[in-house]
């Protein structure tokens, strides 16, 4: 496992988190975007993530102070739970990284949060297609697969 430290993110880290995003080569929307329009983005969401307890964001640092992977969860109220629950809504590990305990040392940080936090549940998404949903990630962590759910978007553009 490559030695890593998870810490929540703080404004400063925003350009890192830009060009961890760009690396990726996930997001086609990014591609045709300078890495100056993508850190204006990524600063300004990770402002609101940051302005209160609402979401948390966590990084994971190598030796050299480099992003290896990050997370971010919004801690979401349901009235017909007994208490919140915690929306994975991004974790991503770069290439060269994956398979060293990252992202399960991000899903750690993750649960330990939601178990601070008195949450009921913790969800995500995961792409079929995806490496990770392929290599049962979640599921090796223990996360159960909803078979009985579909996942639906509304693209809203302004």
């Amino acid at each position: 496992m490559t030695p890593v430290q998870i810490r929540a993110a703080r404004p400063e880290d925003g350009p890192a988190l830009a060009a961890f995003l760009k690396d990726l080569n996930y997001f086609h929307r990014l591609e045709p975007l300078s890495l100056a329009a993508v850190e204006a983005q990524v600063e300004r969401h990770l402002a609101l993530c940051l302005a209160d307890e609402s979401h948390s964001v966590y990084l994971a640092e190598g030796d050299s102070g480099d992003i290896l992977g990050y997370t971010n969860v919004h801690w979401l109220p349901y009235l017909f739970l007994p208490g919140p629950e915690g929306y994975v809504s991004e974790l991503f590990v770069a290439e060269g990284a994956r398979g060293q305990g990252i992202g399960t040392e991000l899903l750690r940080a993750v649960k330990a949060a939601a178990a601070r936090r008195g949450c009921w549940r913790l969800s995500l998404l995961n792409m079929r297609g995806r490496e990770s949903y392929e290599r049962a990630f979640y599921a090796k962590d223990g996360w159960q697969e909803r078979e009985d759910a579909a996942n639906f978007v509304y693209e809203v553009r302004s």
